[in-house]
């Protein structure tokens, strides 16, 4: 059926001349010149075969055939613009997150409450995802990412610096066990010692002979289950303490030294250059801009 439609762009022109009876008012309407509008009105009629208007000086009035047709147009037009009406309400009234998974578990899911009482006309979808959403692309709003914030196209603003330090459960500890310095920390299990975080914190502790290849390799897909598997006494995670600090004031988790290293990354919030201005981007961005101040 698709082949049978003549050219959309003729029939929009003929809706708007048959709306005001004028080619004038019809280009005025659409942005195009009189002669524009006169062109694809005669496109439209050598493909319907018929004259659709009777052209007088200064005036011009539908034919019978243009009669018949102007009323299902105008219904078709207006039926095309309910339906994207709908369609981009229910678009503008979903907020799409993709969040790395540590800061959605550690921080955002615990806070996203108080956005959504604040906008309940927005309903919220959190997507924790490790990789990198193409935020050109794919149907996310806004992304939480880590890096240096120097994406193309990309907005990011930066919510805090990447920090980390060793952490462990108290639970681990036996009677005697203590930590008098950084070689200490090797007498329990290193979770993921393949994380680059360990050789800068060993490095700026001033231990530069520490080797943690040769160790029993265990890898997690995220910074919270590397925590978790702290948690539960399996051995010493690098984390970010920002993220833990009802862990370590109720003393489930243990910071044994207290230097914090940085490796100049960041979390930053990050949309599309393009999209800055969506009102919901905007409310979003201005919320978690103000709730992230308690971790800066």
């Amino acid at each position: 059926m698709r082949h049978r439609l003549p050219p959309l762009a003729a029939i929009r022109v003929f809706e708007a001349a048959a709306r005001h009876l004028s080619f004038t008012r019809a280009g005025e309407e659409l942005g195009m010149t009189q002669a524009a509008v006169s062109y694809q009105i005669k496109l439209l009629e050598e493909r319907f075969g018929a004259p659709l208007f009777i052209r007088r000086p200064r005036q011009v009035t539908l034919t019978e055939s243009g009669h018949r047709l102007a009323p299902a147009v105008s219904e078709a037009f207006e039926t095309l613009a309910t339906a994207f009406d709908d369609a981009r309400g229910a678009v503008e009234g979903v907020l799409s997150i993709s969040s790395i998974p540590t800061f959605a578990a550690q921080w955002l899911a615990q806070r996203i409450g108080s956005f959504q009482i604040a906008h309940p006309h927005l309903a919220v979808r959190l997507y924790a995802d490790p990789t990198t959403a193409d935020l050109s692309r794919q149907e996310i709003d806004v992304g939480i990412r880590s890096g240096h914030g120097n994406w193309p196209g990309i907005v990011a603003h930066k919510l805090i610096d990447v920090r980390f330090t060793p952490m462990i459960s108290p639970d681990l500890l036996k009677d005697g066990d203590g930590f008098s310095k950084p070689e200490d920390l090797l007498k329990f299990r290193i979770l993921s010692p393949g994380d680059p975080w360990w050789k800068v914190w060993f490095a700026a502790a001033g231990v530069s002979s520490v080797s943690l290849e040769g160790l029993q390799e265990t890898k997690f897909g995220a910074q919270s289950l590397e925590a978790a598997a702290a948690l539960a006494g399996n051995g010493i995670a690098i984390l970010t303490p920002a993220f833990y600090q009802t862990d370590i004031t109720l003393g489930r988790l243990i910071q044994p030294f207290d230097l914090v290293c940085e490796d100049g990354r960041g979390y930053w919030l990050v949309y599309a250059e393009s999209r800055r201005n969506v009102p919901k981007i905007r409310a979003f961005r201005e919320w978690l801009l103000n709730e992230i101040a308690d971790l800066t």
